[in-house]
């Protein structure tokens, strides 16, 4: 049999092999690794893979822990657990909950409202969907919300930090589609290929996150008319009024700031975004101090959690550097090359069936799983049938935002399930964040149809 039809067999074996072994529940880093690793023992047996070619990969990892753009992730990850700890996300909800507590559906606008504030300035899913759980969710049910809708809005809320800067997910992104798409195009012969920048990524996030929350509000307004009774209104007492947007201001100010620190000097290109990281590192530490929360526990608390979160993303990082290394060496890219290409429509049926790809995928594996499988293998081809980077990995971002949400293994869901009282079942979580999946659908639509939503930004500030 002929050798690289030999090699391209097992490459398609190993991927769904890996599919396989991580629905039974085995650790990602591990079975990415190891399933790979006797993958390819088998490819040396048949000679179509060559061992020697592992010596690279203690190089490749080292680089990507030097890397100068990654370093922005722990640094994101820091200011974000130290937020929490700030009692910012507390502060923002009380107060907003008090604004429009007098309208029907006014506690699901607010917690809207401050996810998405919270997604600009933390970015964290974990702590945002804990956090709003904790304090919004028992006022959502005292107020005579339907626990369905009540667990969907917070769960679809606590998940904007995936797609609205600065997420993390867009940073590997940003240095994963810069890497390829250098290489696609020096091959074809442009040896100076413009560079694609998490800054250009972040700017691109911004309408789309914008039109997501849009998306969101106007359900809740569709809910508050056609079913008042699933959202009542919770009117504020008149002596909580009296000095209730002195309590605006202060809720909103430091967040504000932070975000404008943040995001305005990489948009502005004053900082690059592990410079702006570190400031907002910073600034998250100073927002606690004013508010009496740091303290020698709670720096050791943030730190712990850092280093925890940062190691498992970068040891899933490691076996998926070894995934790629034997799928690409056993014909892998050939592959995946002549089936996207064979596929009618061209680009756009390409770009689909990835898409639908990683939607079904979000429904078994995490967020940053399906990046380090998905992403190398795919958005080489992609950018070679011409398909705009930035575009490409906004629409990325969007679709993943979905695989927090989807049955069973949705990762926002289990972080409420964690805090919120029996009464709400697992499944009245499942079945509340049904309607918010739809409308993240609707968000890729959107984007697919009107690539501008992602690239008009980026051009204009960069141009």
């Amino acid at each position: 049999m002929d050798p690289v039809l030999i090699g391209e067999i097992l490459a398609g074996a190993m991927f769904f092999g890996i599919i396989g072994v991580l629905m039974l529940g085995f650790p990602v880093a591990f079975t990415l690794a190891g399933v790979s690793l006797i993958f390819g023992l088998v490819g040396m047996f048949f000679g179509v893979f060559d061992p020697s070619n592992f010596g690279s990969l203690a190089s490749r990892y080292l680089g990507f822990m030097t890397n100068e753009v990654l370093v922005a992730v722990p640094l994101f990850i820091f200011m974000g657990v130290m937020l929490e700890r700030s009692g910012i996300a507390e502060q923002l909800l009380l107060t907003m909950g008090k604004l429009f507590g007098n309208l029907r559906g006014g506690l699901g606008i607010s917690v809207i409202l401050v996810g998405a504030l919270l997604a600009a300035s933390t970015g964290v899913v974990g702590a945002t969907v804990v956090t709003m759980g904790l304090i919004s969710l028992p006022a959502m049910l005292r107020a005579g919300y339907d626990p369905k809708l009540a667990s969907g809005v917070i769960c679809a809320s606590g998940t904007l930090g995936q797609i609205i800067p600065p997420s993390t997910v867009l940073i590997f992104m940003g240095d994963m589609l810069s890497g390829i798409n250098a290489q696609v195009q020096m091959a074809k012969g442009n040896f100076a290929p413009a560079p694609v920048s998490v800054g250009d990524l972040f700017a691109g996030a911004i309408i789309p996150g914008i039109m997501l929350v849009g998306l969101y509000l106007l359900w809740m307004v569709f809910k508050a008319i056609t079913a008042p009774e699933s959202c009542p209104a919770t009117p504020v007492p008149a002596e909580e009024k009296k000095d209730l947007w002195k309590e605006v201001i202060t809720a909103l100010v430091p967040p504000l700031m932070l975000i404008i620190a943040v995001l305005g000097s990489i948009l502005g290109g004053i900082a690059t975004p592990t410079e702006a990281a570190s400031v907002g590192a910073i600034g998250a530490t100073i927002l606690a101090a004013l508010r009496w929360r740091l303290s020698f526990q709670v720096l050791r608390e943030v730190t712990i959690s850092t280093a925890t979160i940062t190691s498992m993303v970068f040891i899933i990082l490691l076996g998926a550097s070894v995934f790629s290394i034997v799928f690409r060496l056993m014909g892998g890219d050939n592959l995946v090359h002549d089936i996207l290409t064979a596929l009618p429509g061209g680009v756009y049926g390409a770009l689909i069936v990835v898409m639908l790809m990683m939607f079904v995928l979000g429904f078994i594996l995490d967020t940053f799983e399906i990046i380090f499988i998905i992403v190398p293998i795919t958005a080489p081809v992609l950018l070679n049938l011409g398909v705009d980077p930035v575009w490409l990995g906004v629409l990325i971002g969007v679709n993943l935002q979905t695989s927090f949400l989807t049955p069973p293994f949705g990762f926002a869901l289990f972080y409420l399930r964690g805090v919120a009282p029996n009464r709400v079942t697992t499944g009245m979580i499942y079945r509340g964040v049904i309607p918010f999946v739809g409308l993240q659908v609707v968000a890729i639509a959107l984007l697919f149809i009107f690539p501008e939503l992602a690239t008009w930004l980026p051009r204009w500030i960069y141009s």
